[in-house]
């Protein structure tokens, strides 16, 4: 059989599993590269070379600073300091706990970001006596998260898979603020539509009763006694590392475990902490989308598909028609199935449409993940939203809240592409 329809087969295989989530998809992501190999479509060492890469090892490294960061307490108390500063107010509560979510998730784990600033919500809810409700801030803090994350390289994995499709086909790389110019407008977008649309239309969509017991907040209760050396000792590695991959010390990934590592010596995460919490499933998805990538590329499959792509859409197809198509692809995608295996669907189909109609693939891989911060529509997509859930929300209230803001955020995105999009 043809190796092209062989990969098209396996990476099908992948689709459905990915959409049904049958099995884990980090389980999903190693048996496909497996898969891969075992059928001839790439060597072994080319379908995990991706484990290997730069990408990887910074991705590892920020999110083990970043649960230094939580682990010492310093997460934490910035979100208490929020907490106490606006709890007379609940529309600028929520402006400020946003706006601390939107900040925190453009460096850290969403995951971790959203469970400490709905810690937050819940325990400033709790103290106010019925000013602050959790029903009418927890699904803020949800998307501010999503939106948070699409601001730099590293606060998303959609972004992560984004570099290492580009890498892995030799179509260069991202920069680390490269994600600000589309990810930031629609983050403000996001903080205007709550404060002046959605805080009132809140109040007439969530008619349930407010949830009293609260599993988020009630985390805080079981938080460590905090050590002011290692909290200031922390932000320190995480500013250095910043620094370091900002101005090019070492390499990113470098820059990162050097951070990591710090992080560990000093006592501000033991290493048995850092094996329990590290998101394992990131890790191992982002070092197969190399393997992805080199099969659609060396099998022919890639190419196929492009061709076919183009044949429907057509050859005349311009850049930015092209990038907004992809873009309103990837928010439905984002809406319907997890963000990463979203990306990893949508990546290497953008990156070979671009590389076939002779436009600069960076900008239209870009345009495709960009779009994939953009999903405020159902709860399942992404752990920072399911975890909302718990302030009692049916799914029709993320339609009707969530639906007219991920309308004008890909309107933004679209409109704005051509002022950070090179053609």
């Amino acid at each position: 059989m043809d190796p092209s329809i062989i990969c098209l087969i396996i990476i099908g295989v992948m689709i459905l599993l990915y959409v049904t989530e049958w099995i884990p998809i980090a389980v999903t992501a190693m048996g496909t590269c497996a898969a891969l190999a075992i059928f001839g479509i790439v060597p072994c060492a080319q379908a995990f070379a991706g484990f290997g890469q730069d990408i990887v090892w910074l991705v590892a490294g920020m999110v083990i600073i970043g649960l230094a960061l939580f682990e010492t307490g310093v997460a934490d108390l910035l979100g208490e300091k929020v907490g106490g500063m606006f709890k007379e107010s609940e529309r600028s509560f929520l402006m400020a706990v946003m706006g601390l979510a939107i900040v925190l998730s453009a460096f850290f784990n969403n995951s971790a970001v959203s469970a400490t600033c709905l810690s937050v919500a819940g325990a400033t809810a709790a103290a106010s006596n019925g000013k602050i409700t959790k029903k009418n801030t927890y699904m803020a803090v949800g998307f501010a998260t999503v939106a948070g994350g699409g601001i730099t390289l590293i606060g998303t994995t959609p972004n992560l898979i984004a570099q290492s499709t580009l890498e892995a086909a030799g179509a260069g790389s991202l920069a680390f603020f490269d994600f600000v110019w589309p990810g930031l407008p629609k983050a403000l977008l996001l903080m205007v539509y709550f404060f002046f649309i959605a805080y009132p239309l809140q109040k007439k969509v969530f008619n349930f009763p407010e949830v009293e017991e609260d599993t988020v907040a009630s985390t805080q209760a079981t938080a460590a006694p905090r050590d002011k050396k290692k909290m200031v000792l922390c932000v320190l590695i995480l500013l250095g590392s910043i620094l370091g991959i900002v101005f090019g010390v070492w390499s990113s990934g470098v820059c990162a475990m050097v951070g990591a590592l710090l992080c560990i010596v000093t006592g501000c995460i033991s290493q048995k902490r850092v094996f329990q919490k590290l998101d394992w499933t990131t890790l191992v998805i982002l070092g197969c989308s190399y393997g992805f990538t080199a099969a659609l590329k060396a099998s022919g499959a890639g190419e196929l598909i492009t061709n076919s792509l183009i044949n429907l859409l057509g050859d005349r197809l311009s850049f930015f028609t092209l990038c907004a198509a992809l873009a309103v692809l990837g928010t439905i995608l984002g809406n319907v199935m997890s963000h990463t295996a979203a990306a990893a669907m949508l990546c290497p189909i953008a990156l070979n449409l671009a590389l076939s109609l002779g436009y600069n693939p960076k900008g239209v891989v870009l345009a495709s993940v960009a779009a994939i911060s953009c999903t405020y529509i159902t709860p399942v997509s992404t752990p920072p939203i399911t975890m909302t859930l718990a302030a009692g929300y049916r799914f029709r209230d993320y339609v009707k809240i969530g639906a007219p803001i991920n309308i004008l955020s890909i309107i933004l995105l679209i409109l704005t592409f051509p002022l950070f999009l090179a053609p």
